[in-house]
Formats: structure tokens, sequence, C-alpha cells
């Protein structure tokens, strides 16, 4: 390494810059053009760069020569001047250095204290100032044209005397002019903390250098900012004598002219001493080229370059001595002794600067082995890589799962780590081409892809969740109240755990797509699988690793594509699980949704207990019938009734309409339903419990509308519709990007510029989504037809969505003598039932009677239900009515239409005995009455299930009168007042009772 190469690397090295004071990034801004003059003169020497002893030289010698010349010009130059009036000298780099005053017209300066290193006359040299009012004053004096101030260095503790606040700083100091005043911006602790917290604004002007020494002085305890920078330069020595005023400081002073050397050429120890001290530079510049630059600003500025007055000051400013030794030579006057004193402290320099580059070249040799190692290794990686040779590499392969696993590490139980590492080590003694290398291999990949411990954040922000629930679906209510007790739950404990939530109800409710919405409530991420006719354990448990084709279950496999231990996990149709020779998968389950279990969940693949204690499960069926006991005892059940025609109504105007017509193209105001079409709509063609039905119906409405628009508007319109909505998908997909960075940057704890860009090209994102969405708005009404299509009830229905397939529930308007109307529970909802009995002809004097006939598909419990209510009419019908041998002589026959579908159930007790008595007494049962309840052999009502359901299908068929068990009047009771309107409704414990109400003319 050359002279100069190794100088720089020794400066690179040191703690702080040699000679003078660092110049902060606005004052070097100032001095740049003196700066790039004296580069610009050094760099004519050749041999410049090799920075040997024959360049310094060449240096030295050059610059004594251009100073003698411009010595000689300034001498003619000035011959008419003043000797002291204010003349402007131009240097060479192009400044103006303008002289100072007459001594006389400054008897008293403004005083600039110094905390560190005095200035000495000649040298240019940056100064903090943090007092405002001096800052003030100077700025005023700028104004009105040059500033001149006193510079005087602080004492040390245990220096001053206090007799007067001047006797604070020494005596000795240096009349300086200000060349410029830079203000620094005031970026505090509390500031740079409240940055952090909320973001810079983008119309922030505070420099990034700036910025990181506030931040290092606020990690000291030190002051933020604020103040000045002045850019100041020496001209003479001062002396005060008396204080003036004391804020901003002003004193009396003396000034201090350098003695007159008499016959200085011919003073051979001073002349000698100066060539030592010349010598003594050239010396430091080989160890210290960065003393250069304090040499090249003196040669530009003074003409005398052998004055030994300016040279002895020349030497103390490229010292990085303490600050008293350099006041001790700005307090000698004596020429001689300051030049002799300026010698030592450069010697002392020379051999510091020996030493640090000993020092260096030692460290470097240390190092050197290491790097050269370093660099041969990346070569080596290099050629590797261009060749192709770590294609299957081994070495590659364990880098890469070490790297993925890497961000997981932290989080990962002991075992996950200790088993990674020993696979880890396995891979390394295996050959690639062995069979147990690819099994070894997949592990890894799905060993290193868990989200170990790694947990995303969750809203828990119960009155958003709220919004967003509700802007998702209406209604719900229970299941929207579990999901915000959940929420506060976390709110108050500070943390959340897993739950399993199991919701019961019809098709068409809303059940899968409320799982959606409680993971975006919770902003965690979702994954949905369905065990539907499922009857392989293996597809939940794992396979072991020895089978061909081997994969984990699927709840791996949902940590693996969401990337968290906490995501919303749907199970759909658990009551719908199959059962096959693979195993019974509801048992596998008992391990997956027991909360007691589930924190240590084995899967047979990974062979490694996985955390799913924060995962919250959400599952979801229609029946809990068919879900085995001890699965049924782990989940929360939370039931999903059907709604009725005004939930409906709501739910389509608010939803179903407008998703049917962005799904078919139509725009808000090209077409609509009218409300009476709406109507028809859901009471004639769409009586299910939920609403898929409906859907269904709507987007085959606005699939027709959609038809007559396009042939109405031509090919051009659909061209332009479809680069406009090409141009949303696009938009939309780039702001789901962005939002992905944005969470990546935070959650990696990037610098706060990283998500500020981030933030902001997330805004971007969404004002280009904005804009594309509203360029297809624009482009549907541009091509709206002038007359909107209104689709009316009658024959306008009828034509878009055919005949209706129900006109009513109500099969009689007036029930005969054994016809009553029941309430059923379907897994599609709630339903009417007519029970239908009459008497069996026969012919011939031998009739058999006492017997019962039942049809329409009745299932087992349905049948006992027929047999226990022949039993008690006819015992009842002989204690009320003793004369009455109805039942005696004839055969009954039972009847549920509907026949082609399966019935059972225990809950129409009260409906078979009651049309039993109405055929036995020829007496119809009360118009508009409709009952449920099973009944026992003694008479007494029991408690039924799926009340609501049973009263909105009351409601639809017209029913103003329901009988309903005692048992249930706590289910009545919980119902909303909108689906009770209109209802008269009796409990009752006996079927005394319900004789009374339905069949008695009291």
């Amino acid at each position: 390494m050359s002279l100069r190469n190794a100088a720089r690397a020794v400066a690179r090295a040191t703690a702080r810059p040699w000679g003078r004071a660092a110049v902060p990034s606005n004052a070097d801004t100032a001095v740049a053009p003196l700066r790039a003059s004296g580069r610009r003169q050094i760099s004519e020497f050749p041999g410049g760069s090799n920075g040997d002893d024959a360049w310094a030289t060449r240096i030295w010698n050059t610059m004594r020569a251009r100073s003698r010349q411009r010595s000689a010009r300034a001498f003619h130059s000035s011959s008419n001047a003043a000797s002291e009036g204010g003349s402007a000298t131009p240097t060479s780099g192009g400044g103006i250095m303008v002289a100072s005053g007459h001594p006389s017209s400054h008897p008293q300066v403004l005083v600039v204290p110094l905390n560190r290193r005095p200035l000495m006359p000649g040298v240019i040299m940056p100064v903090r100032v943090m007092d405002e009012r001096l800052i003030q004053e100077i700025e005023e004096m700028k104004a009105r044209g040059q500033a001149y101030v006193g510079t005087f260095l602080k004492r040390t503790e245990g220096e001053s005397e206090n007799v007067d606040p001047s006797d604070d700083m020494h005596d000795i100091g240096t009349f300086a002019q200000v060349q410029s005043v830079i203000r620094v911006p005031d970026i505090s602790a509390d500031t740079l903390k409240n940055e952090d917290e909320k973001g810079s604004s983008r119309d922030d002007k505070v420099d990034v250098k700036a910025k990181a020494e506030a931040r290092v002085r606020a990690a000291k305890g030190e002051d933020g900012g604020g103040g000045a920078t002045l850019l100041l330069l020496g001209h003479r020595r001062l002396r005060k004598t008396a204080t003036v005023r004391h804020q901003p400081m002003v004193v009396r002073v003396d000034h201090i002219k350098d003695p007159k050397v008499a016959d200085r050429d011919d003073d051979d120890v001073l002349k000698a001493t100066a060539n030592e001290v010349i010598a003594t530079i050239k010396d430091l510049l080989k160890v210290n080229p960065l003393a250069k630059e304090t040499l090249q600003y003196f040669a530009q500025r003074f003409q005398d370059f052998q004055d030994p007055a300016k040279l002895a000051d020349l030497a103390a400013s490229m010292c990085s001595a303490d600050d008293g030794a350099l006041q001790e030579i700005l307090d000698t006057l004596d020429v001689r002794e300051r030049l002799q004193a300026a010698l030592v402290l450069l010697k002392k320099e020379v051999e510091l600067g020996k030493l640090q580059a000993d020092i260096g070249r030692r460290v470097e040799e240390k190092i050197s082995g290491d790097q050269r190692r370093y660099f041969l290794m990346e070569q080596l990686k290099s050629i590797k890589k261009e060749l192709g040779m770590e294609r299957d590499d081994k070495t590659a392969l364990q880098e890469k799962f070490r790297a993925r696993f890497a961000p997981f590490k932290d989080g990962a139980p002991a075992h996950a780590v200790k088993t990674i590492d020993e696979e880890l080590n396995k891979l390394a003694g295996l050959e690639p081409s062995s069979s147990e290398f690819n099994v070894t291999r997949n592990y890894l990949e799905w060993l290193t892809s868990i989200p170990w411990g790694h947990s995303s954040e969750e809203r828990l922000d119960i009155s958003q969740a709220a919004d967003v629930l509700d802007a998702d679906h209406y209604g719900l209510e229970d299941v929207k109240e579990r999901i915000l007790e959940f929420i506060a739950v976390g709110q108050l404990r500070g943390t959340t755990q897993g739950k399993i939530i199991t919701m019961v109800g019809p098709p068409g409710v809303g059940k899968t797509s409320i799982g959606q919405s409680i993971a975006r409530a919770l902003d965690r991420k979702f994954f949905r699988f369905s065990v539907g006719g499922l009857s392989d354990v293996a597809e939940i448990k794992g396979h072991r690793r020895t089978y061909v084709g081997a994969m984990p279950g699927k709840l791996v496999q949902c940590l693996k594509s969401t990337g968290v231990s906490n995501p919303v996990v749907l199970i759909d149709e658990v009551d719908k699980l199959g059962r096959g020779f693979q195993g019974d998968p509801a048992s596998a389950l008992l391990e997956l949704l027991d909360p007691e279990q589930n924190g240590s969940f084995l899967d047979h693949y990974l062979d490694v207990p996985v955390d799913l204690s924060k995962v919250l499960f959400v599952c979801t069926a229609n029946v809990l019938d068919t879900i085995p006991g001890p699965l049924l005892d782990r989940m929360e059940v939370v039931r999903l009734s059907g709604y009725i025609a005004d939930e409906k109504r709501a739910i389509a105007r608010t939803y179903l309409e407008k998703t049917a017509k962005e799904r078919s193209g139509v725009g808000e105001k090209e077409a609509s339903i009218s409300d009476a079409a709406m109507n028809s709509l859901i009471e004639d063609y769409c009586r299910e419990a939920g609403v898929r039905n409906l859907q269904k119906h709507l987007e085959k409405i606005y699939r027709k509308v959609a038809l007559k628009l396009a042939k109405a508007k031509g090919p051009e319109a659909s061209k332009k519709m479809g680069q406009a909505r090409n141009k949303v998908a696009a938009a939309k997909k780039a702001l789901e990007a962005k939002e992905d960075e944005l969470k990546k940057a935070n959650v990696s704890a990037k610098s706060k510029k990283t998500v500020e860009a981030a933030e902001k090209e997330v805004e971007d994102a969404k004002e280009a989504l904005a804009a594309a969405e509203a360029a297809v708005i624009e482009v549907i009404e541009s091509t709206a037809m002038s007359d909107p299509i209104v689709v009316d009830a009658g024959k306008d229905l009828i034509e878009y969505v055919g005949q209706p397939p129900f006109q009513t529930d109500r099969i009689y308007e007036q029930t005969p003598p054994g016809v009553v109307t029941g309430l059923a529970w379907t897994s599609m909802g709630g339903s009417t039932l007519y029970i239908e009995c009459t008497a069996i002809h026969q012919n011939g004097t031998d009739k058999k009677g006492g017997t019962l006939t039942t049809t329409g598909q009745l299932g087992d419990v349905m049948k006992e239900s027929s047999s226990i209510a022949h039993t008690f009419a006819r015992s009842f019908l002989a204690g009320r009515f003793p004369g009455n041998t109805f039942f005696d002589d004839n055969a009954l026959h039972i009847h549920v239409p509907a026949g082609a579908t399966p019935k059972d159930g225990p809950s129409a007790g009260c409906t078979m005995i009651t049309g039993m008595i109405s055929l036995a007494t020829d007496r119809p049962v009360k118009p508009n009455l409709a009952m449920t309840g099973e009944v026992t052999l003694t008479g007494i009502v029991m408690p039924i299930g799926g009340v609501k359901e049973k009263t909105i299908a009351a409601r639809r068929s017209g029913v103003t009168t329901i009988l309903f068990p005692e048992g249930n009047k706590k289910d009545w009771d919980e119902l909303s007042d909108d689906i009770k309107e209109g209802l008269e409704v009796h409990f009752v414990s006996m079927y005394d009772e319900v004789y009374k109400h339905a069949l008695s003319a009291e």
C-alpha cells in the first residue's frame, strides 16, 4: 500500500480529524469553493497520487513560491491604498478576505465564548453558538456590513475567580471576522421521539446528517439542536480589559499586534527554528495528509509565508493538542517562544501520527488473512454460481433452510429447534442420490415453513370490529355478540387465546361468510377447509413419513399458507363427517378442537408438537344430531335461525341486489326491482330459511337485464367497460401487494423512512383504485340507457324468473274435522305441517275398530308418537265423552302430506291427538291456529326445539294463534319483537289446555 493510501486509512480510523475541528455539513458548503481551489492546485503536481516524500516536498516548495508571487503582486496593487484602510484582498480561491479596520474603530467587541480549541489568527474555524440573543446581534451586524467579534476560550473549572462574568474566559483571545451565520434546525430528543411514533411530515427539510447528529446527542443526553454555526476567520490577538455588557457579553479590548522581529534574516536561531517547523510540517503531511487542507488555506490567504508569527499560529492550528496547550501558544506574545512551543506540539503530532500508522498497520496485518480468505470464498461462490454447480448442493440447501427458519427461531420451542438441527446434520451426511435425502429434504421444507411462535397483530377494537361485522351481515346478533365478547376478553387480558365456536343453522343464512367477516374484524389470516364426507384421518392428522407422497394434515398446511400461528380456521360441514376403513375423522378432531390438548397438537408427518392454542376455530353445521357427543361437548354452539320476510327484504336491498348488479355489469341507475316484485320474489319463490336461493333469483333477473342492455348498447360499450374493469382489477392487485409490503416493513422494524415510503405507496395505490372505480362509473353513466328498466310484480317478474313454485303454504283455508296445522323444524328452517286423520271405510257388519295406519314417510320416533297419540286420544275421549264409541267402531288412518319428504321427531304429538279428537267429535279446529309439542301417555305436554324457526314458519303461512309447551316460554321471550308481532301465543302444560284452546266451544 502506498504512503498516501496508508495515511488515508489511518485518518479514517482516527476518532476525529487532525488539525482543526470538524466542520458541519452547512459549513462545508460555505468553504467548498476555497477547498476546491486548493485541491485543484494540489492536483497539478505530478506524483501527488503516490504520497511519497518527494510529493510532499514539491507541494511545500510550490506553495512557498506562489506565496512570494502573491506577496509581490499585493505590494504593487496596494501601494496607493491606505495602510490600515478597510480594503478587500482577492484570494486565489475566488473568495474575499475583508481586512479589519483600524484597532481604534473596534475598542470593544461582542464576545463569542469557545468551549474547546481557541481560534488562532489566520485560521478559519466553525463555532456552534446556542445563545439566541448573541446570534440575532451578529445577524444584525452582518446585515449592516462586515461583522467582527472577539473569541475567548472558556476556563476550566477551578480557574475562574468569579469576580467578573468575563473572568470565566481567558484574557487573550482572537479578533475574528464572521464570514457566515448558518442556522441549525431544532431537532430535540422529544422531537425525534414524536417523529418515531407519529411519522415525520413529508415537508420536513432537516437533512439526514443533522438528524443523525441529533440522534447521537439525544442518546448521550445532550441538547438536541437549535442555535447557529458561525464560520469565523481569525485576524489578530486581543486582550480583554473590562466588561461593558453581560447579555450578550461585550468587552473592552486592546488589539495586540505581533512584534516586529528586527533583521529576522540575520537571526540564525529564529531562522533555524522556522526551518525546523517547515520540515516538521512536511513530515506531518506524510503521516497525516488531512493536515494539507489547513496548509492550503493558509497559503491562499496570506502573502508572507515566511512570517515566523503566522508560521507559529499555522503550526499550532495543525495540531490536535489539548485546549490548554493551544491557549498557551495564543497567550505567548514573543515570536521566538511561540515558534518554539509550536515546534514542540508539531513534533508530538508527528510522533502520534507515526504511532497511529504503526497501530493501523498491525491491525491490517492481523485482519488481512481473514479478508483474503473471505475474498477467496466469495470468488469461489461466484464461480460456482456461474458454472451452475450450486444447483443441488447440500450446503446451499442447508443455508436456505437455516435462512427460512431464522425469523422464527427465537419463538420456536426447544424440541422444534433440536429436531431441525438434527435433520440438517442428517441431510449433510446423505448422498443426494439416495431416497432418504429427498424424504429429509421434504421434511425440512415443512419444518422450516411453519411460523413457530409468530403471530400476527390482531385488531382488538370493539367498535371497529362491530362496524366490520355489521357492514358484511344483517342480523346474526348472537354470532356478532359472541365475537365482540371474544375481543373484549382479549382487550382486558392483553392477549387472546383460541376458541372453538360452532354455528348451527339452515343453509344460506351466512355461516361460511360470517367466518370471513370474523377474520376481517380481528385482522387475522383466514383459512377454510371442508370436512363434509371426509373419511380419512390422515387429512387431519397427516401421513406417516414412511409412505410415498406423505403430507402433513390440513392444520399444518394452514399454518404454512397463512404464515402465522393465530389464523381464523373455518371447518365447514362438520356435521357431515364420514367414516371409513382409514379411521374415524370425528375422533381425530377431538384432539384438534380440545382447548386443553391443541396446545401440543401432534401431526403424524411432523412428529413434533405444534401449538394451535391461539387458533380461532369456527365450525359450521346444519344439524347437531349427527355430530358425535364427545366432539359436540368440546364446541360452543351458536344457533343461527332462518330469516323472516322483513330481514330477507333488508338483506336483498342492502347486499344481494348490489352484488348482483355488480356481477352482471349493470349500472346502479340502469335497472331496479320494485318493492312489489321483491315481496313476491320472497314470498312466492324463495321461502327457504336462508337467502342463497334469493341471491340466485336476483342474479338471474339482472343477467336477463344485462342481456337487454348489451343488445341495446352494442359492442363498443362492452369494449370500454372491459378496459375500465381490467384497470380496476389491476389497481386492486397493486393495492394488495403494497399493503403486504407495508405489513412486512412494520413487522421487520425497518427504518422509519422505509415505512413512510411504504405508507405513501399504499395511499397512492388507494387513489389509483378510486380513480379506476370512478372511471368504471363514468363509462356506465356515459353508456346508460335513457329509460331505466324496472322489474315489477306479475307478468314482468314471471318473464324473468318463471312461474312461482309456491303459491301458499296453506292447503286449507278452513281445516275440516280431522285436519290440524302443526309446526315442524327442518334443516332448511321451519315449516307448517298438516296432520290429516280420517276413518277407514269398512263394508259389512264385522267392523274392525281400534287400529291405526300411518303414511307419509314417518320415522320411527314419529310412528311411536302416533301410537301414543292414538292411545291417549281413546282414553281422553272416553273420559270427556263417555257415550262416544268412535274409536271402538272405526279404524284410523293418519297421513302427513308431502309424502316424498321424510319426517321424524316427537313434536307432532299434540297435533295428532287433536286431529283424532276433532274427527271423533266432528269439530273443526279453530281457524288460523297451529300447535306443536310432545305429549306423554298421561297427557303432559313436553317442550320442543326450534321455537324461532317454527314461529317464522307460522307467520309465513298466515297463522295468528300458536300453542307452545309451557317449557318453551323462555325461548319465546328471547325472540325479537318483530318476529312475535301479530301472533297470539298460548303456553300449555297438559293436553286439556290444548283441547280448550283448539276444540272447545267455550
